[in-house]
């Protein structure tokens, strides 16, 4: 693989340097819910060529691959687990998983009590099955897999917190937000219990740069850009004529129309790309042009992915005119299936 100068930053308050293009590990798993077509071998290759490339933050949860009639079993975490122990690299990485919430429900929904989404018990427990299945004494950074800020006003979860990083299980937490609510963690982080926060941001949706990222870079949050392609959609890959794979969940995310109107889209971005330049390095380069953020967690099942992706960091931020003229391309929706 080619070598790119990847770059690194802090994120937040913990102090931990992280890579700007980080692992995302969702798709690695094969979920028979949403993702199909990856191939394990692959996969774990991928994880290699990511550490070869400079890459050293990989994101996954325990739930990713989760099949409820096998509910020991969390194949993403696993597969991580098995590349750091075989590999060696467990201290070049800073390793974050997920604590998903008790209901399975994603988002959170408005009005649910903390006792149905992360009770004390689950919340244990999860993070012991982490421990087994990442195969390590010490996970870098735990997140709640959504969250309502109404949460702030129990007292359990700070315990928790608290209680788990003193027996060295887990050094930071984290929340991944509800998709497409950048506001719903404020009075959360007001606590100075949450050191990180992961969220969606890509050309499309930039709402969070109206108070997250302000809010960020004055407290020191370290935050963690999911879904910079927007599940495919700024791959420049796709157009009104693509279609997805029986079990692919994205044949529902961009149903009907909705992959017309993409392609206009795309059209209308790639008359801002420079020669050679790709629609999915501008997305990504979009995101890493903005401070605040420290790491975007782009999916990488493919070894060309891995490349692809990797080589972003090394092309550092776009000028102040393109990112003026990609303000204009804000396209403020919600296409994750309900049902």
């Amino acid at each position: 693989m080619i070598k790119w100068d990847m770059k690194y930053r802090t994120l937040g308050r913990t102090g931990l340097r992280v890579s700007e293009v980080g692992m995302g590990t969702w798709q690695l798993a094969n979920d028979p819910n949403y993702w199909i077509g990856s191939d394990l071998e692959e996969s774990y290759k991928c994880l290699g060529a990511y550490v070869e490339a400079g890459g050293n933050f990989i994101d996954t949860a325990w739930i990713y691959g989760y099949d409820d009639k096998n509910p020991e079993i969390h194949p993403s975490e696993m597969l991580v687990g098995k590349y750091l122990k075989e590999s060696g690299n467990r201290e070049k990485i800073v390793l974050a998983t997920k604590i998903p919430p008790k209901n399975m429900n994603w988002p959170a929904p408005e009005g649910v009590g903390i006792d149905e989404a992360f009770p004390t018990e689950w919340v244990e427990k999860c993070v012991n099955d982490s421990l087994i299945s990442l195969q390590v004494e010490t996970i870098d950074l735990m997140q709640f897999h959504v969250w309502q800020d109404q949460f702030v006003e129990r007292d359990e979860w700070k315990i928790f917190v608290e209680k788990t990083k003193k027996s060295g299980k887990v050094r930071f937490f984290g929340i991944s937000i509800n998709d497409y609510q950048p506001e719903n963690c404020i009075r959360t982080l007001d606590t100075g219990l949450i050191d990180t926060i992961q969220f969606i941001f890509n050309v499309f949706h930039q709402k969070p740069t109206e108070v997250l990222l302000p809010y960020a870079k004055k407290n020191n949050i370290g935050l963690i850009a999911r879904v910079p392609l927007d599940e495919g959609g700024l791959s420049g890959k796709f157009n009104s004529q693509t279609v997805f794979e029986t079990g692919d969940f994205r044949s529902k995310y961009f149903s009907g129309e909705r992959l017309v109107e993409l392609e206009k889209r795309i059209d209308e971005l790639k008359k801002l790309l420079e020669p050679g330049q790709s629609v999915a390095d501008l997305a990504l380069r979009y995101i890493l042009s903005f401070d605040e953020v420290s790491s975007i967690i782009p999916g990488m099942r493919r070894l060309a992915h891995v490349a692809e992706n990797s080589k972003v960091s090394d092309e550092g931020k776009l000028s102040e005119g393109v990112m003026q003229e990609l303000k204009k391309h804000s396209w403020e929706r919600n296409f994750y299936p309900t049902d």
